[in-house]
């Protein structure tokens, strides 16, 4: 998995450095193509260079390939591994011989890749018609440019890349409301994550029928998609800078964008660094948290920060057992979900300061950065581009561990489980 990501990163570093994917001819500097091709393969959308006025057509393409590929890859192969470890935990409690034949086969592999690139044709293909219809209509566009910006768009969205062919990303159309919402339902999808989607197709009606990770990844969904829209837009509504000037239709729905596109999409319809330090703050929360599981959303996942809220709600009610719908959790999985979100936080904590001693930047900004980074979201206050080359190698490193570390480390951690034999005599240090 990792070899494959870093293979694609490479190849299209090596196409977007080419004279032809650029607007001038003269090619890409190799650390800006680089940069460029891990936001694009690990759908982040933090940008050192001007999109639509660096790329040529041809660069715009490979950006959009390498997004495609990206976000399929990831959803397919963290859907994989989610297969293998649902089996093999699975087999420790099943005794029976039938039990023991239930490996993952081709026959496995085959259906995930075809019902992941099915569920990503239907969204991307929906939100492509709604955003030309829009350009095309509202906007005069060329039949041709619109198209182009919708599919470019559409697919940028439901693969939470959050690239945009206007060089103020988003913000032209902050008042837009079928623009914006559309983007917004099409990053909702994309950060579900295959297995939960695949599971609301069969069940929809049915939630009571809902395993427990579709119940945690779309009720923990829905509170933060009303949280977070709602503590942003309060804390930016009498902002001149970002919703200030804006009647109250459009502040509804600028707020509503900006709630939903830390998680982990990276569109901006406002500058984020007239921004307030409490939204701000509010927006790295969120980012950390990021989407689904097997989606191509980033983050340490909406499934481990529920996850933790279940287990500090049992250690508050003094209850043996941490107990989710009616269901009891394992305690490889508390173990496994304190050790992603410790990870993500160490992460994030040593590039902080890291990149703080690199740039002389305020910390909210740097912060931002790097938790922006690390989630794979791309919002920026707009210091990426000035970040010096260590900076941004350092920014290329959390990238691309931040798209791959959470699920092959919880992967990892799950296919270790070991059962021992024996227990050693207990102790109990002090605690708090």
């Amino acid at each position: 998995m990792v070899t494959g990501f870093a293979v694609a990163v490479l190849l299209s570093a090596v196409l977007l450095s080419l004279p032809i994917a650029t607007q001038s001819g003269d090619g890409t500097r190799p650390l800006a193509a680089l940069f460029t091709a891990t936001s694009a393969v690990c759908v982040t959308g933090l940008v050192v260079l001007d999109t639509p006025e660096h790329f040529s057509t041809f660069g715009e393409l490979v950006v959009l390939g390498s997004i495609q590929v990206g976000g399929l890859g990831i959803m397919t192969l963290a859907s994989l591994l989610g297969l293998l470890v649902f089996r093999r935990l699975g087999l420790r409690t099943r005794m029976t011989a039938a039990a023991e034949t239930k490996a993952l086969g081709l026959g496995d592999v085959r259906r995930v890749l075809l019902s992941v690139i099915g569920f990503t044709l239907f969204f991307e293909a929906i939100a492509t018609v709604v955003l030309f219809l829009r350009w095309l209509v509202a906007y005069d566009e060329p039949v041709g440019r619109a198209a182009y910006l919708g599919l470019f768009h559409a697919v940028s969205a439901f693969n939470n890349a959050g690239f945009a062919l206007y060089s103020d990303n988003m913000i032209g159309f902050v008042d837009d409301p079928v623009i914006s919402l559309t983007l917004c339902l099409a990053v909702i999808a994309g950060g579900l994550g295959f297995p939960v989607l695949y599971e609301l197709r069969r069940e929809l009606g049915r939630p009571r029928d809902w395993t427990l990770h579709t119940r945690l990844v779309v009720w923990t969904t829905l509170l933060l998609l009303v949280a977070g829209p709602l503590a942003v837009t309060a804390l930016e509504w009498s902002n001149d800078g970002t919703l200030g000037q804006l009647g109250v239709p459009a502040k509804l729905v600028a707020g509503f964008f900006l709630g939903v596109m830390p998680r982990t999409a990276g569109f901006n319809s406002i500058d984020y660094a007239e921004a307030e330090p409490a939204t701000l703050l509010v927006t790295d929360i969120l980012m950390f948290i990021g989407g689904g599981p097997a989606s191509t959303a980033g983050g340490i996942k909406v499934t481990t920060f529920a996850l933790l809220a279940f287990v500090m709600l049992a250690e508050v009610r003094g209850t043996p057992e941490v107990e989710v719908a009616n269901r009891r959790l394992p305690r490889e999985v508390q173990r496994q979900a304190l050790t992603v979100a410790l990870a993500g936080v160490g992460l994030v904590m040593s590039g902080t300061v890291l990149l703080l001693v690199l740039t002389g930047e305020a910390l909210d900004a740097v912060l931002f950065e790097v938790v922006s980074a690390f989630a794979t979201v791309g919002l920026s206050t707009g210091i990426t581009a000035d970040v010096p080359a260590a900076g941004q190698v350092l920014l290329i490193g959390l990238m691309f561990v931040g798209r791959l570390g959470p699920i092959t480390l919880a992967s990892a951690l799950a296919l270790r489980s070991r059962p021992t034999l024996y227990r050693l005599p207990e102790e109990r240090p002090i605690v708090g």
